[in-house]
């Protein structure tokens, strides 16, 4: 009898087992000042002269990577305008805007893949970027790290 409830036993284990695989596609996440973050929605646009912007959203903020191309290569940040991280935090009436550019904030985007036959973008990002307007609601820097975008669409060109 023993032997009947081990094998029976050992037949439900086998057959209960299932794969519960999900994929986390697009993706756009990175930890902001130490804590998880990541971008309900994202999208990337080519402008006309070449360049790239990639947004992710999420319910009160943006983050707003710029490049100059989709070239996968190292983008510093802190070096020029055309190169930039921003990062807008809307709390109820008033905008906190953290961003890089000439002599502003430091940091680095690198894109690892431009997948122009799916219209797709990927790569990571780091970066520091420092309180734009001031504002005494939030700190002087915000620091971003072990950033990543994955297979974000590129929806539209920006004009």
């Amino acid at each position: 009898m023993k032997k009947y409830l081990i094998f029976l036993i050992v037949i439900f284990t086998a057959l209960s087992c299932e794969e519960d695989v999900s994929f986390n596609n697009p993706s756009f996440q990175g930890m902001k000042d130490n804590v998880f973050w990541r971008a309900v929605d994202s999208k990337a646009f080519l402008g006309s002269d070449g360049s790239l912007i990639i947004e992710g959203y999420t319910g009160n903020e943006v983050l707003t990577l710029r490049t100059t191309s989709t070239t996968a290569q190292r983008y510093p940040l802190g070096t020029s305008d055309s190169k930039t991280a921003v990062y807008v935090l809307t709390v109820g009436a008033d905008e906190i805007s953290f961003t890089t550019g000439i002599g502003i904030g430091s940091g680095e985007i690198v894109i690892t893949e431009y997948d122009d036959v799916n219209n797709t973008i990927s790569g990571a990002f780091k970066f520091n970027a420092e309180n734009a307007d001031g504002n005494p609601l939030a700190g002087d820097v915000l620091n971003f790290q072990q950033g990543v975008f994955f297979k974000v669409p590129i929806s539209a060109q920006v004009p």
